[in-house]
């Protein structure tokens, strides 16, 4: 299984958070080898999912991941219309006030 202190310690801990046996053991063995500064890619692939999984049971909790979205659009659609309005009004404002002379 795990070789070093380190290695089973990690195992053990991924193993204790619900992670499966083969996943907690890839991750365990690539994250304690030597590596060039560089995050092994099992490791990197596992962190991701891990993410993707944390971010969606916290969407689903909290109820926020959606809806918070939804808002950032519809406020910069908001803002994107009024530009556009005022655009347009101070171009016709330009436009009566050149008529008027």
């Amino acid at each position: 299984m795990a070789k070093s202190k380190k290695e089973r310690e990690l195992f053990d801990l991924l193993r204790a958070r619900g992670l499966r046996k083969k996943v907690a053991k890839s991750v365990a063995g690539a994250a304690n080898k030597k590596h060039d500064g560089r995050v092994p890619k099992p490791v990197r692939s596992a962190i991701g999912d891990l993410q993707s999984v944390i971010a969606e049971v916290e969407g689903r909790v909290t109820g926020r991941g959606k809806r918070s979205q939804a808002a950032k659009k519809a406020a910069q659609t908001r803002k994107r219309k009024a530009a556009k309005r005022s655009a347009a009004a101070k171009k016709g404002a330009k436009t009566r006030a050149r008529a008027g002379r």
